[in-house]
């Protein structure tokens, strides 16, 4: 099969940190082009639930996450392709600091030969911007870069500074002004979730403002993007039927992850924890990661649905928890300010919250089905637990990775899981015969 190419103007959002403002501009940029009567699409570099939710309201598009070890060259190339057929623009935003990270930003914009915009945060310096914009595009030879951002100026002075301070050879495609009715709140685990913002649509209508004062109100350059040929899927698992938990507590979900069990044969229905009180009549039970721990009053209270899921479990039906959907199933649940309330009960554990971060990174599950890649990301640890069945295997080193938990049909873990990254492995993990 001849691969097939296609053109799309294309640009890769970064920056030298975290918090510098990436999803701020890029959530800008995809509202100003929507604005424009363009087809935006957007990926979000790294295994990140939350920047795709912001990204999608502003694109008002599907929002999906790329990464080079987690998901694979010959995905990574194909879902852009598929992009770059239908779109007028493609916007990918990094996870992190340009640099950071094996295989980092900078080693995907490279791989796809996408230009590079660096958004650098002016707040708190002036003539040492020019360094880091000096630095950060130096630093490696076979980065193009577009030029850069300066995120956060305090005044016409300070704006002033920033400018004397760039290098000749680099393009300052634009100065954003620090304003609060423009930035998007955070919280523990990243940005707050955009339906749970009062002013959201009002924010992205000021960013795109901004933008239309801007050089990055003009469309990059057409970069070629190139198709790879398909895997065929067997739909192994026919007949089975999957209910996913999904609700205001529950929402960290790979749309490929859905895409590839519906690809397989499997039937999908979703339920909540916080409102339902039955389950559907399934087979298997999927509690994937999100917020609990603000909604843990509520989920404590819903003993109906305890007991649905406990009958679930006693038939031995198959279970998969991930991070907050573990958290759920265990025994108890403390916030920060020490309040602990009742979870479900389905295995021992008692977990808390906590101010700083726990583990996080790629990972690669271990499971008796096969090894499938994954990522941790979690602010809360778990004790009094099961005795583990196996550890992950961490990408970068070799210290022990998370923990993974089985009772009967019942798989849980800190980890979340990407399907595709072993289809032989899930058609296991989920079958019901």
């Amino acid at each position: 099969m001849v691969s097939k190419t296609v053109l799309c103007p294309a640009v890769f959002i970064s920056a030298p940190a975290s918090g510098q403002g990436k999803t701020t501009i890029t959530a800008g940029l995809a509202q100003y082009h929507h604005n424009q009567g363009r087809k935006v699409r957007v990926f979000k570099t790294g295994p990140d639930y939350l920047d795709p939710l912001i990204l999608q309201r502003a694109s008002h598009y599907p929002v999906e996450q790329i990464d080079l070890w987690m998901m694979g060259e010959d995905y990574c190339r194909q879902v852009l392709y598929q992009a770059a057929c239908e779109a007028d623009l493609i916007l990918i935003e990094g996870a992190m600091g340009l640099f950071d990270g094996d295989p980092s930003s900078a080693d995907l914009a490279n791989f796809f030969n996408i230009p590079i915009v660096a958004v650098i945060s002016a707040k708190a310096m002036a003539q040492t911007f020019g360094a880091i914009v000096l630095g950060l595009t130096l630093y490696r030879s076979d980065l193009s870069f577009t030029g850069v951002i300066a995120n956060g100026i305090g005044s016409q002075r300070h704006q002033d500074l920033v400018e004397q301070s760039i290098p000749e050879t680099i393009d300052l495609l634009g100065c954003f002004p620090r304003k609060e009715t423009m930035e998007l709140p955070h919280r523990h685990l990243g940005l707050i979730n955009p339906n749970e913002i009062e002013d959201f649509e009002q924010r992205l209508e000021k960013l795109a403002d901004e933008i239309a004062l801007t050089h990055l109100k003009n469309l990059p350059s057409p970069v070629e993007f190139t198709s790879v040929i398909n895997k065929y899927t067997k739909p192994e698992l026919i007949g089975c039927k999957i209910a996913i938990a999904k609700d205001e507590a529950f929402s960290f979900i790979y749309a490929e992850n859905i895409r590839l069990l519906q690809a397989l044969g499997a039937s999908i229905d979703y339920f909540s924890p916080l409102y339902d009180e039955r389950l559907p009549n399934v087979d298997v039970l999927w509690f994937p990661g999100g917020y609990p721990e603000l909604h843990k009053e509520k989920l404590q209270n819903n003993v109906v649905m305890h007991q649905a899921i406990k009958q679930h479990f006693d038939a031995n039906k198959k279970i998969l928890a991930e991070c907050g959907g573990m958290l759920y199933l265990q025994k108890t649940l403390t916030g920060i300010e020490g309040d602990c309330v009742k979870m479900v009960g389905l295995i021992p554990g008692d977990g808390h919250m906590r101010s700083r971060s726990g583990c996080q990174g790629m990972q690669i599950a271990r499971l008796p089905e096969g090894d499938i890649r994954a990522h941790a990301h979690h602010h809360s640890r778990s004790e009094n637990t099961l005795e583990p069945i196996a550890h992950a295997k961490r990408a970068t080193h070799t210290a022990p990775g998370e923990a993974i938990y089985r009772s009967k049909g019942l798989t849980a873990s800190y980890l979340h899981l990407f399907f595709p990254s072993n289809i032989e492995a899930i058609i296991r993990l989920f079958s019901h015969s």
